[in-house]
């Protein structure tokens, strides 16, 4: 406007000056530099002093208007990434705020809105503006294939794919997608149906923007493979029973490859095959049995596509039937048998067949017999005659294979149909009478209970837990549960039963002249299940004892849990074992305990014979000890009674601490089996009782029901059977360790089972044990062995790891656990025991870790518990003096040495004798005589202490027929050696032996383990065997793994074990009769005449170690230390087989 303005005033300028100019109508020149046009019609200007003629020009036209329509085209240059655009003008226009170039406005932005003032001399004012928008990046855009994979053989999809953001406009962006001459969209994505598979379509996208092409993009695209077509010709082919084969055409469209499923329900096996295939044989098949077969081709490309599917139904031919199962002849009289048996595993043909039965007597041939099912009365047979009969099953293609039994008839009967009728009657009779007693038992238990089941008053009620029965399946899982955070779930279950029932009365024990009857004034019986005595005339309180009726799993009154006698009601127990029936008393107390009385004596010695109680006259037969029980069999009769005597069965259970447990659940299991095997249907109540009869009396009781609950349900329901115990009798398993011993207990038998065998049983057991059925599986005996805890790293192993101890160990596989390690006192511990002068130690044992020296040594439970053996390394040359320091300190009687010095080119012992003289610390070693045979060298040592008088003696058994690698290659002669040296032993002691002052016995081969473990086992197992004429080996082998690692590591040596049992004790027409192993004389080269008199020098070993019993709870809620001895916690003991399983 300012240009305008400016020419204007010029031209009137010039219209004022030179007016002459304008009236002849001749204008000057124009200047050279300058051409000015006007874009307005020229104005008339008359001046006002003197008229004047002005002449107009013909204005030029506006450049606005010449361009007003003018085009651009936009071209994008990959390289710098900018536009430039094309203005389609003929003439060579002039440009303004821009680079403009022959037409062309370079160095354009993407979104980029510019103006441009457009001129040439051939136009005048106003210019074109011009407003340029620039497209965005081609590159921001993209064409992407958006077509699903299910859809890909008919469809082409695509959609505009904006790869990067931008600025423009996008109202002012339009696309068109088209493919193969289809009808185009304007959409950003768009899909188009009905194309063929695997053909290739052209497509393409024009991108728009404000009209302008700045995009074009080509692509083809090509579709998937497309479904085939079917099988052609397909049929089946029976070739024999169990083979079917398949044939069949390809089909006529391409495909990859085929997938073929058979089955005789559904398609329980399929497979892909290759293309060029045209058969498939099926084999392994079923005889005469209908398959349903599917054959399909399919094509692979972006998805599989299935052609249609071709079915059959195909059949293979029969065969032979298998043997028939249940065979089983009876005699149905004295001279017909009745043979029965079940169809065959596989009838291999139609299931209308017929039963064939050949009747054979003494192998000739007699008679045949055929039915469709297996039941044959063959009568009219010749009595007391064996036949055999043999019967197979004709599916009508073929005939089975026969599977025979035998039978014999019996003798003519008939003379003696008189007698049996009137024995019959007799027996009848006899029948309704004890039917009778026990329908009159049943009703008056059935009132008591009515009496018994009634609601627990609501304070006791509430307190009680809702626990659910626990499966066999999860009930490991379970106890680890619950034991976890020491025992929190368990004590939360203890502590919610009512140690008494508030609802159930006690007025009958609490009546003055029954008060002195009572052991304990706390613990009474509920008035409505007590046991009632019958009443003697004039004795008030005379039907009173303190004992209750107790229910079992599921049997009413099984058991009465009663106090242990005091010496004023002992002629009551008896009277009450007298009228209730009893056969089997279970008494899981000692009768002292702890300088406290717990239970009279109520039984008389052996020495006695006999003695009267009250009207009860009790006979000893027999007495028995055991390691861990007492068995005596009792015969009783009463004075008033004309009945003959009855035998009863008294077992003390003799391991079992007051309000403790035992160190090993399994010892209640095997306690268990022996009562169960004392007890039978006849007997009345089994009689249980400890001191006062609650809490060792309701744990072994609630072991047993509940076992019988795991066998008969398989799950049980510990915390509704405590509820109910104390429902019954108060306190009943009456602390937590108690509770949680019953779990302990049911975990480890449904682990481990009963593996207990007897020895008359032995040799049938084990030939069953080791048959293979089917031969590809585990013989029993393998899967016992492979079910036995490996017990690696339950301990720990802290003092034998430590630097300064490592070096003395021979391998660092057989390393002690801590808790069982043999300590070495030292030297001036062992000056002050000696001032003592006697084989007494003081009464500190010395045995910390941190006071003891260390080696390489554990102590093993022997069979006689307490008393134990030491299992240790072959000595190394540095750890010699440190050996015979511990013979000493342990007052050792005999060493085992099961290995010679030397394996091979490796050290297994150190020769730690010498025939000299040797001192080592204060102890003196003497080797005083040898001597040798062909099993083994016996050596004689006499030991001295430098500070003591006496000396002692011991004796070196080395065995020499024994490779560490290998198994004794001699058996008999190691049992001898056994039998020999253990006449050098002490007899068994009765008392505890806590910290095993005393051990009398030590083994040792190379390591300590391989060879000593194998040795242990069969060293409890003889005594086991001659003691209680049973074996348990696996739990045996189980405890000396407890002990230390290493042991009885194979199953060759677990086999073993049970083949030198066997032998050892082997049958004779159906008896066990013992090899007496001591007839084999071994011949030594000379005779030990010093070694005698050595021997008969050896005195008893001495008083055992009271140390720390001073601390001992008043009741042994303490259980003993040893070498197994369980890590007790707060809660009570983990259960042995719980740490780690193989």
């Amino acid at each position: 406007m300012t240009m305008y303005l400016w020419l204007k005033l010029l031209a009137f300028g010039f219209a004022f000056l030179d007016t002459g100019v304008f009236v002849t109508g001749q204008s000057p020149p124009p200047p050279s530099d300058l051409s000015l046009t006007s874009t307005s019609p020229a104005t008339s200007i008359i001046p006002t002093t003197a008229p004047t003629t002005i002449v107009s020009t013909t204005p030029k036209q506006s450049c606005d208007d010449k361009y007003a329509n003018i085009a651009v085209e936009y071209h994008y240059d990959n390289k710098d990434g900018s536009y430039k655009a094309k203005l389609n003008v003929s003439d060579q226009v002039n440009c303004e705020n821009a680079t403009c170039s022959e037409n062309e406005i370079l160095d354009l932005t993407e979104c980029e809105n510019k103006n441009v003032t457009i001129s040439h001399n051939s136009c005048g004012t106003p210019n074109k503006i011009l407003n340029l928008e620039v497209p965005p990046d081609p590159e921001s855009f993209d064409l992407r294939d958006c077509t699903e994979k299910e859809k890909a053989n008919t469809s082409i999809c695509l959609t505009v794919e904006e790869k990067k953001s931008f600025t423009c406009d996008e109202t002012k962006i339009t696309h068109r997608l088209q493919c193969d001459n289809r009808t185009p969209s304007n959409e950003k994505q768009f899909e188009w149906e009905h194309f063929l598979p695997k053909k290739n379509y052209s497509c393409s996208l024009q991108v728009f923007y404000d009209g302008h092409t700045f995009l074009h993009i080509n692509k083809t695209i090509e579709t998937d493979f497309g479904s085939p077509g079917s099988p052609q010709n397909f049929s089946c082919n029976v070739t024999k029973e169990n083979d079917i084969l398949l044939t069949w055409k390809h089909p006529k469209d391409f495909f990859h490859k085929y997938h073929l499923c058979y089955g005789i329900t559904q398609d329980d096996k399929c497979e892909d095959l290759e293309r060029e295939k045209t058969q498939y044989k099926m084999t392994n098949l079923t005889p005469f049995t209908s398959y349903y077969v599917s054959l399909k081709a399919y094509t692979l490309g972006k998805v599989q596509r299935n052609g249609n599917v071709e079915r059959r139904d195909c059949k293979t031919n029969p065969t032979n039937p298998s043997k028939v199962t249940g065979l089983h002849a009876s005699l149905k009289s004295d001279n017909s048998i009745l043979v029965t048996c079940q169809q065959p595993a596989n009838l291999n043909g139609p299931d209308n067949g017929e039963y064939i039965l050949e009747v054979k007597p003494g192998g000739s041939h007699i008679e045949i017999e055929k039915k469709e099912s297996c039941k044959f009365l063959v009568k009219h047979l010749q009595y007391s005659t064996n036949y055999d009969f043999v019967v197979y099953y004709h599916n009508g293609y073929y005939a089975g294979v026969p599977e025979s039994v035998s039978q014999s008839t019996s003798y003519n009967s008939k003379a003696l149909i008189i007698f049996l009728v009137f024995l019959i009657i007799v027996t009848f009779l006899a029948l309704l009478v004890v039917l009778y007693k026990i329908y009159d038992l049943r009703n008056k238990r059935s009132s008591n209970m009515e009496e018994e089941v009634i609601l627990v008053e609501r304070d006791d009620e509430k307190q009680l837990m809702t626990v659910e029965p626990i499966h066999a399946d999860v009930l490991l899982e379970t106890y680890k549960r619950k034991i976890a955070d020491e025992g929190r779930l368990f004590l939360a279950e203890f502590q919610s039963i009512p140690r008494v029932f508030s609802k159930f009365s006690i007025k009958d024990a609490r009546k003055p002249f029954n008060q002195n009857k009572n052991r304990y004034v706390d613990i009474l019986p509920y008035d409505y299940n007590r046991v009632e005595l019958s009443d003697i005339n004039g004795d008030a309180g005379s039907n009173y004892i303190n004992a209750s009726y107790i229910d079992g799993f599921k049997e009413p009154r099984k058991y009465i849990a009663a106090q242990g006698p005091r010496d004023e009601t002992v002629d009551d127990f008896w009277r009450m074992i007298w009228e209730q029936k009893a056969t089997v008393i279970v008494m899981v107390t000692r009768c002292e305990e702890g300088n406290r009385n717990k239970c009279a004596e109520y039984w008389p010695s052996m020495e006695e014979g006999t003695r009267a109680f009250g009207d009860v006259i009790v006979k000893i037969t027999e007495h028995k000890r055991c390691p861990d029980y007492i068995i005596q069999k009792l015969n009783i009769t009463n004075k008033k009674e004309k009945a003959t005597g009855r035998e009863v069965t008294h077992i003390q259970f003799t391991s079992w601490p007051d309000h403790g447990v035992p160190e090993d659940p399994h010892l209640l299991l095997k306690l268990r089996r022996r009562v169960n095997a004392f007890s039978n249907f006849f007997s009345g109540p089994i009689v249980v009782h400890c001191s006062a009869g609650v809490g060792r009396t309701g744990t072994y009781i609630g072991i047993d029901a509940m076992l019988e609950g795991l066998e008969a349900e398989n799950k049980v329901d510990v915390y509704g059977y405590v509820v109910k115990l104390r429902r019954q009798r108060c306190l009943m398993v009456q602390v937590e360790a108690q509770y949680i011993l019953i779990h302990q207990a049911l975990v480890e038998y449904n682990q481990f089972g009963e593996t207990e065998v007897s020895l008359s049983e032995l040799h049938p057991y084990l030939f069953n044990m080791k048959k293979r059925d089917p031969p590809s599986e585990p013989s029993p005996l393998e899967a016992e062995f492979q079910r036995l805890p490996s017990y690696r790293s339950w301990r720990t192993q802290h003092i034998g790891n430590q630097e300064q101890n490592k070096s003395k160990n021979r391998n660092s596989h057989a390393i002690p656990y801590d808790f069982n390690r043999v300590p070495l006192k030292h030297e001036l511990e062992m000056s002050k025991e000696s001032e003592h002068d006697s084989d007494e130690s003081s009464d500190d044992d010395s045995d910390s870790e941190e006071t003891s020296r260390y080696i390489n040594a554990s102590f093993v439970m022997s069979y006689w518990k307490p008393e134990v053996m030491i299992a240790t390394q072959g000595p190394l040359k540095e750890t010699i003096g440190d050996f015979w320091q511990m013979i000493f300190q342990r007052k050792v009687k005999v060493i085992v040495m099961l290995t010679q010095l030397k394996n091979g080119d490796q050290e297994a012992c150190a020769q730690y004798w010498e025939e000299e003289k040797q001192t080592y610390g204060d102890v003196q070693v003497d080797m005083k005589d040898t001597n040798q045979s062909s099993a083994y060298t016996l050596r004689v040592f006499e030991l001295r202490h430098s500070k003591r008088k006496d000396s002692r003696t011991v004796y070196q058994y080395q065995y020499n027929n024994w490779n560490v690698d290998e198994l004794p290659s001699e058996p008999k002669e190691l049992i001898s050696m056994i039998q020999t040296l253990k006449e050098k032993l002490p007899k068994n002691s009765t008392e505890g032996n806590k910290h095993h002052k005393n051990v009398p016995l030590l083994i040792h081969c190379r390591d300590g383990s391989q060879q000593t473990g194998l040795f242990c086992a069969l060293l409890n197992l003889l005594e086991s065997a001659e003691t209680e004429e049973v074996i348990d080996v696996f739990q045996v082998v189980k405890s000396l793994r407890r002990a230390r690692p290493g042991m009885v590591p194979t199953f060759e040596q677990y086999q073993f074990l049970y083949d030198v049992i066997a032998s050892t004790y082997p049958a004779q027409n159906g008896q066990i009769k013992k090899s007496n192993n001591q007839e084999d004389k071994i011949e030594f080269d000379n005779e030990l005449d010093k070694a005698k008199q050595d021997a008969n020098c050896v005195g008893s070993p001495g008083a055992l170690d009271k140390a720390n019993e001073g601390n001992k709870e008043d009741e042994g809620s303490k259980a003993p230390s040893g070498p197994e001895e369980p890590e007790h916690s707060a809660n009570g003991p983990p259960s042995p087989g719980l740490t780690e399983s193989a």
